[in-house]
Formats: structure tokens, C-alpha cells, sequence
């Protein structure tokens, strides 16, 4: 499953990825990832979350971040929840190749059983059609 959370900078979206990782957290019989770019979740997500910070391991563009993401499914077959923060930051401000990129995390997501969250700070109307079933407003 995937759930795209869209809205414009400042609407709240990180405190409610905050608070969807550490209600998976609570309900997972596996492990919940939440990727960022920087470090500025560290005191919000509990540390029963795997936090990755992008920057430490050079990610950008989708393709990239595509392959990081189905090499943490590949190398840990329990990953219930990745939840994504800032992914037009991660990926880039294309948004046909970020719904090229959810289409294929669409598939990942159904091979391995495991819930993605990305947010995404971008109005809905900038965004191409194809992406509209699995986006939320915030």
C-alpha cells in the first residue's frame, strides 16, 4: 500500500508522519523505517524506528531512491512501514518522474507487504492525475 500526504510547506505534515511512525511502531510485528533528509527528526520518532538520514548515504533523484528503498525491503524481509519525509527533496521537483517512481513503489510495496508513506510538500494541482488514488490532503 501506498499513501501519499500532500500539502503546501507548513500544514502539518510532519507531525503527522511523526505520529503515524510511532503508532506503527506500537502496532508492527516488524520494523518501521523512516527516511529523512537531514536529522531533524531525531527526538520526535521514537527509537524503536530505524531513522535514515539520505545525506548520509548520497541519495537523489527517484531512480536512486527507488533502488535504496528496494534494497531495505531485499535486505530485511520484515519491513512492515516506510514512512518518507520530504521526498521531493530526496527525489527532485519533476513530478512525471515522481509518479514513475510511485507506480514502481506501488509494485514494491505489493511484491513485499509493506506500507509506504511518503510526504510530499507540493499542491495538489501541480501534481500529475495518475497519482491522485493514493494521495491524501493534509
Amino acid at each position: 500500500m501506498v499513501k501519499l500526504i500532500i500539502g503546501k510547506k507548513g500544514t502539518g505534515k510532519t507531525k503527522k508522519l511523526i505520529t503515524l511512525a510511532n503508532e506503527a511502531v506500537k502496532a508492527s510485528n516488524g520494523n518501521v523505517v523512516v527516511i529523512e533528509k537531514g536529522s531533524k527528526l531525531t527526538y520526535d520518532v521514537t527509537h524503536k524506528a530505524r531513522l535514515i538520514d539520505t545525506e548520509q548515504y548520497s541519495i537523489s533523484g527517484f531512480d536512486m531512491f527507488f533502488g535504496f528503498l528496494s534494497g531495505l525491503c531485499a535486505g530485511n524481509y520484515d519491513v512492515t512501514d516506510v514512512l518518507v519525509d520530504s521526498t521531493l527533496k530526496i527525489g527532485g521537483q519533476d513530478f512525471d518522474q515522481f509518479a514513475s517512481f510511485i507506480e514502481k513503489i506501488n509494485d514494491l510495496a505489493a511484491k513485499t507487504e509493506t506500507h509506504f508513506t511518503f510526504l510530499v510538500s507540493a499542491d495538489e494541482s501541480e501534481l500529475p492525475k495518475s497519482i491522485e488514488a493514493v494521495s491524501e490532503k493534509v
